[in-house]
């Protein structure tokens, strides 16, 4: 939030003209001792004391220091400052951590430094040395910044020993509980004080949180997904199709697809298993996947629904489906399957039954070409990007529904013109959904192609980033027309914070952006 304000305490008395200043304080989502109100007391004594006048304020609100992402008042107070159309000639900040708490401690010297090459020095009103420019005081704040990042650093390796002991408690840490289960809330002494609904959380810092079985009908439907995946051969997009026809939605209250099925298929917190810190997260560094070494796991923690025989048979399945071929293993496949066809095609590799996936091959070989080359075939004319396309085209119709369905589900009003494929959103918003194929470039860069349709005047183009393979979703581009003036877009895997601030892992912020609150009229 950046509201506008002067300051009156020290305007005008001095013969000494006041100094403009701009203030910025932070509160981080960590329990502080100082909120950003009494910071902002601190700068305003600070000002009065040298000659300060506090023109304007920037301030971040339940913002973490580690990084710059997501902080939009830092953001803007360091565009404004590089516009060289400052109002201000000094930023007045609490301490060195209110700045920031940068785990690379030249990031935080890299903004002081745009700030000062801008002729706008900042101020750190609560630290004992004096804001001078000496040698002293920056030897001083490189420690001070130094201290900032070890204090996150050292909070980090406490807080998750802490969950980890929890977890080997039988505690949940955060989380859903999925389909066919609920969160169990239990006090100190391990009494049951309740199911804690969608959204809830505890009250109560000694107060914990369990899996416990969810409703009857969702534990026999949990049942008969891996009865069918086992016993009956089903594969995970059969039961998916199925499930949805009878109108069983998942957890979310969304249909349900093949990598949903999949996830209630392969968790073992369906057998009462407790798995924590299978993804690693810290510092707001790279989410990164974790060995099955590095899991902390406390079994038989809380009631399972599903029987353990059946659910180890349902591993091994995957497991040996998703078996590592060698090269050779592979090669050799695809050279029966061209003797017998006598051509190769993605589609004609994905639809044989234990083949190892296109994408398998692309990735294996360096692309799909260069494997073909291998078992001595020569294609005429790289017909993939046709196939990816066709598919694609195929997959468009279902993705919509999806979405229509959702939307749908949380009471809006949507209109599908069938001509355009925009979706009209309670009368108000008009969406433009496309599915975007990955490529890949000759160095192995991935690049993604939007088309921006300007003509049919969408006010949010929602741009799907297809993986690898392109069968499944990466993530997703909410892009709004008012910014986006191009007409083509062409995404990198990374693309700066100008772009990937319209990224998002899955759709549940358009979901809420799109579902209708109803007003109090007050007289």
């Amino acid at each position: 939030m950046t509201t506008n304000t002067i300051e009156t305490e020290n305007s005008g008395s001095g013969l000494n003209p006041l100094i403009p200043a701009a203030m910025y304080v932070r509160m981080s989502t960590e329990h502080q001792q100082y909120s950003t109100e009494n910071q902002a007391d601190v700068i305003r004594a600070y000002a009065v004391a040298n000659n300060f006048e506090i023109v304007e304020i920037f301030a971040d609100e339940g913002k973490s220091g580690l990084n710059i992402e997501g902080r939009k008042s830092l953001k803007r107070l360091l565009n404004t400052v590089k516009s060289g159309k400052a109002d201000f000639k000094v930023i007045l900040a609490y301490d060195i951590s209110r700045w920031g708490r940068f785990q690379n401690t030249d990031e935080a010297a890299h903004y002081d430094y745009i700030c000062s090459r801008a002729g706008i020095s900042v101020h750190y009103c609560a630290e004992q040395f004096k804001n001078d420019g000496s040698i002293g005081t920056d030897v001083l704040k490189a420690v001070k910044r130094a201290m900032a990042a070890e204090y996150s650093r050292e909070l980090s390796v406490k807080v998750f020993n802490g969950q980890c002991r929890l977890i080997q408690l039988g505690y949940r840490q955060g989380g859903m509980a999925g389909f066919g289960l609920r969160r169990m809330l239990i006090n100190e002494q391990g009494d049951e004080k309740g199911i804690l609904a969608h959204g809830e959380q505890k009250s109560l810092q000694t107060d914990r949180v369990v899996l416990a079985p969810g409703p009857d009908e969702e534990v026999e439907t949990v049942s008969w997904m891996y009865r069918a995946f086992v016993k009956e051969g089903r594969m995970e997009a059969e039961i998916a199709d199925i499930l949805n026809t009878k109108g069983i939605l998942t957890d979310l209250s969304r249909l349900w697809t093949r990598g949903s099925v999949r996830q209630v298929l392969t968790n073992e917190k369906y057998i009462g298993h407790n798995i924590f810190n299978r993804q690693s997260f810290k510092l707001k560094c790279k989410r990164e996947k974790n060995p099955p070494e590095k899991w902390v796991r406390k079994d038989h923690a809380f009631e399972g629904v599903v029987d353990p025989n059946l659910f180890h048979q349902a591993q091994g399945i995957i497991m040996e489906r998703n078996r590592r071929f060698s090269d050779e293993e592979m090669l050799e496949k695809l050279g029966r399957l061209y003797n017998r066809h006598r051509r190769i095609s993605g589609i004609l590799i994905d639809e044989t039954e234990g083949m190892p996936s296109s994408g398998a091959y692309q990735s294996r070989f360096g692309g799909l070409n260069r494997a073909y080359h291998l078992v001595g075939y020569t294609p005429k004319f790289d017909y993939r990007f046709i196939e990816i396309n066709r598919r694609l085209r195929e997959k468009h119709p279902r993705v919509v529904a999806d979405v229509v369905k959702q939307l749908e589900a949380q009471g809006s009003i949507v209109e599908l013109d069938d001509e355009t494929g925009l979706l009209l959103v309670n009368q108000e918003i008009l969406v433009s959904l496309v599915l975007s194929r990955c490529t890949i470039t000759q160095s192995g860069s991935h690049r993604w192609n939007i088309r921006m349709e300007h003509g049919l005047q969408p006010d949010i183009t929602i741009a799907a980033r297809m993986d690898e393979s392109n069968e499944n979703t990466l993530d997703y581009y909410l892009l709004p027309s008012i910014d986006m003036t191009m007409d083509k877009l062409r995404l990198a895997e990374e693309n700066g914070s100008y772009l990937d601030v319209y990224r998002y892992d899955d759709l549940d912020f358009f979901y809420q952006l799109t579902t209708r609150v109803t007003l109090e009229w007050v007289a």
